[in-house]
């Protein structure tokens, strides 16, 4: 009697012998159409990697231009003060002696150049409408024959825009109408 482990086996199937396989029948299409499948799931996968660069390039572009603008307003913010001082030091200056006031105004006005290089330009101009993204408000004074909230004074100077607003300007404005 044949022992279940003693039975031969076809080699080729690893089945025992007697015992055929069903292979299934194979079309001459099928080769075409998995290649065509996997062709397609390649390409997509390309296409999915490839906006994926994309778009981390232009995240990283975006991060840099913040990171770039947050260090610009770090440094020039680093000047206000400064502008400030020499503001006042003019305005003590010029009541003593009238060439030290000349010569700390003009290194009052390179602080401010340096200020509108780095993409900060001033906020002083006076006879235009108040706009509370560029202005403060510190005192209000009457109209007289002046338009309601038109600047009349800047008593400190802002710098930005009202997109990249380092500080604001201190103004007096007129009154606004009753």
């Amino acid at each position: 009697m044949d022992h279940p482990d003693e039975r031969s086996t076809n080699t080729e199937e690893g089945l025992p012998s007697g015992e055929r396989a069903e292979r299934p029948e194979k079309s001459s299409a099928a080769p075409s159409d998995d290649l065509s499948l996997r062709l397609a799931e390649v390409e997509d996968r390309w296409h999915r990697a490839a906006a994926d660069l994309d778009n981390t390039r232009k995240r990283a572009a975006r991060e840099l231009a913040l990171a770039r603008d947050a260090e610009r307003a770090r440094a020039a913010s680093v000047f206000l003060p400064v502008v400030d001082g020499l503001e006042d030091a003019v305005t003590y200056a010029t009541g003593v002696n009238a060439a030290l006031a000349e010569g700390m105004e003009s290194i009052r006005e390179q602080a401010i150049d340096a200020l509108e290089r780095l993409g900060y330009s001033r906020i002083d101009e006076v006879g235009v409408p108040f706009d509370p993204r560029i202005h403060e408000v510190v005192s209000v004074v009457e109209r007289g024959e002046r338009p309601p909230r038109t600047v009349v004074a800047v008593p400190r100077l802002g710098f930005g825009s009202p997109e990249h607003l380092l500080r604001p300007a201190d103004v007096v404005v007129t009154a606004a109408e009753a």
